[in-house]
């Protein structure tokens, strides 16, 4: 058992692996989120019970993420970008489905973060369109999406919120971990 579990790790790794060092990054951070997203909706159907039967409609983005690592070793900035547009647009939609009042929305920050620090300062004009678009999406999102699809109790919110707003820390900290572990040293 071992050894299986030893041969898939090492093929994720090596799937995980990209010359660029930015798009290193946003292939890392797109298979930790592919990794975490089955739980997702198990965190929320432990909250919600049944009325969190929208979350395994998050799974839809999962192929998304999963081909950033391939896009990205034939085109670094393609894969970088998709990367951005693949997390706000999944938040966008988590949005939909969960509602502002869940806290969701807090995903925008991680993807605004990688909208600034996947881009090197040559790239920069071209990605500030990516960087604005968590912005640009925070800004128009609540007004214009309607009432979520999933409707659960008041009490659950703070529970919501909470899960959240841990999943938004961790996932900042990863970003900040493997970003730093890219900078030279002293």
């Amino acid at each position: 058992m071992g050894k299986i579990f030893g041969r898939w790790l090492a093929a994720v790794q090596a799937y995980a692996a990209v010359d660029d060092p930015q798009s290193d990054i946003a292939a890392k951070v797109a298979l930790v989120i592919v990794a975490n997203q089955p739980f997702y909706p198990l965190y929320l159907h432990a909250i919600a019970g049944a009325a969190a039967w929208p979350a395994w409609l998050t799974l839809l983005t999962a192929p998304l993420f999963a081909a950033v690592p391939a896009l990205a070793r034939r085109n670094p900035l393609a894969g970088r970008a998709v990367m951005v547009l693949a997390s706000t647009a999944h938040t966008v939609f988590c949005v939909k489905l969960f509602g502002a009042r869940s806290g969701v929305e807090l995903f925008l920050i991680p993807c605004a973060l990688l909208g600034a620090l996947l881009f090197r300062p040559d790239e920069r004009i071209r990605s500030l369109p990516l960087l604005a678009l968590p912005f640009v999406s925070y800004l128009l999102i609540d007004s214009r999406l309607g009432e979520p699809v999933m409707r659960v109790a008041e009490s659950d919110y703070a529970s919501l919120v909470s899960i959240n707003a841990m999943s938004v820390g961790a996932l900042t900290a990863l970003i900040g971990l493997l970003t730093s572990a890219r900078m030279p040293a002293n």
